[in-house]
């Protein structure tokens, strides 16, 4: 049997999407009437930052965008790329303003330039020099610098449904000039796109490595078993944005929100031999250290901070080291959620309750007039009082004595129990 050759470009490529009506999800963006497909029909693009998963479309929105508008298109990776290669892009910019034509700059993995990287396009981009797309697979507000941020829109995108995964699956194999000549069978599509993990990159490239590995059979039939087979090539099945990305990092805190530091371990290894952004793990262990350890033990907020600013100043692969000690010392820490619970309670409460009216104690008097009214009046101020506590209702009259935080009697928010119980008195639930 002669086979097909081989194609040397990878099959996401060559079946990537040319235009809006090819694209597969993301209809809240591109749909009829949505703002990123009303800025294509109506060639009034502006720069904007695309935040969302890995392989939903980020890089393909960006070069349908240079497609469709005759722009000229330049790509650039944060991680291999410089503050001179945007320069040297800069001044083709320039060049081709004097010619009317547009260039559009998209910078992939956009949260990985630093901050001198980001100011070297400021004024390009609010001058319109450049029209910026940038992809990010982080929280735009965390590493993006401010003055950027403000002079690009944020898109989120969705991660793909089923639906659409089952679309660019049955595209790419009519489609694509390699594929379309063989006859494949794929007898568990589900494990497929459970594979894929959401991300339409993955999909495509775990068939193709199947198809390959099979393409001396006919029909090339896809099983579980051949699935199975593709993805044990110790990629440790971690895809930075795909389902396996969620279970570990979920699996990571859930070992140390249950004191247990080996299982903590195991799981921050597997990210790390995965490739995760250490800065991810450690912003995740901020999270965690006021969620899940509270107020039991208040250093853990504090050594967390502190191992984010390490870690972003050292760098892997010695940022492991500090990982590792902040990871073992939360797991090791005595837990409370009961300042978590108590800001969820009381966010409720203002949610479902009417917007109860301040105490006239309680208001601030900056004026002669408001304190005619009568705002500040009969306030007491604490610290004129024994201990500097005095008993006063601190809250609207329909919720007097209502309470959205119970502290715990374990580690050292038993201490502020204890305190809050004798200062109250039974007034509360303490």
């Amino acid at each position: 049997m002669n086979f097909p050759e081989i194609p040397q470009i990878p099959l996401a490529e060559r079946v990537r999407p040319k235009s809006l009506d090819e694209f597969k999800g993301q209809k809240e963006l591109l749909g009829k009437g949505k703002p990123v497909r009303l800025m294509i029909e109506n060639d009034t693009l502006s720069s904007f930052i695309l935040w969302g998963p890995p392989g939903t479309g980020k890089t393909t929105i960006a070069k349908i965008i240079a497609l469709q508008t005759d722009s000229d298109f330049y790509q650039l990776n944060a991680v291999s790329s410089g503050v001179k290669d945007i320069r040297n892009i800069i001044e083709i910019a320039s060049r081709n303003r004097t010619i009317g034509k547009r260039t559009i700059l998209f910078i992939d993995e956009i949260h990985r330039f630093n901050k001198a990287q980001q100011d070297a396009l400021l004024h390009s981009v609010e001058s319109g020099l450049i029209t910026l797309i940038g992809a990010t697979t982080e929280n735009p507000s965390f590493e993006v610098i401010p003055a950027l941020r403000s002079r690009a829109r944020v898109y989120v995108l969705d991660e793909l449904s089923k639906n659409d995964l089952e679309e660019i699956l049955k595209d790419s194999i009519q489609k694509d000039e390699f594929l379309s000549r063989l006859n494949i069978e794929i007898t568990d599509r589900d494990f497929l796109i459970y594979l894929s993990g959401g991300d339409a990159r993955t999909l495509l490239n775990v068939l193709e490595a199947a198809v390959i590995q099979e393409l001396s059979s006919d029909p090339v039939r896809i099983t579980k078993e051949v699935l199975e087979n593709v993805i044990q090539k110790k990629n440790i099945l971690y895809d930075k944005g795909g389902e396996e990305h969620y279970n570990v990092i979920s699996a990571f805190i859930k070992s140390v929100r249950g004191s247990d530091p080996d299982a903590a371990l195991y799981w921050l290894a597997r990210m790390l031999e995965g490739g995760e952004d250490p800065l991810f793990i450690a912003r995740r262990l901020i999270i965690l250290a006021s969620e899940d350890i509270g107020n039991a033990s208040p250093n853990g907020l504090v050594l967390a901070e502190a191992a984010f600013s390490a870690v972003d100043k050292i760098g892997m692969p010695e940022a492991r080291i500090i990982l590792a000690q902040c990871t073992t010392y939360l797991a090791s820490c005595p837990k409370s959620n009961a300042s978590y619970m108590g800001i969820t309670k009381a966010l409720e409460t203002v949610t479902e309750k009417p917007l109860y009216p301040v105490p006239f104690h309680l208001r601030n008097a900056p004026t002669k007039l408001m304190k005619d009214l009568g705002y500040g009046k009969k306030y007491k101020y604490a610290h004129d009082f024994n201990k500097h506590f005095v008993l006063e209702n601190y809250l609207p009259d329909e919720l007097k004595n209502e309470q959205f935080y119970f502290p715990t009697d374990i580690g050292q928010e038993k201490n502020l129990l204890e305190r809050l119980k004798q200062l109250w008195k039974g007034k509360k639930k303490y």
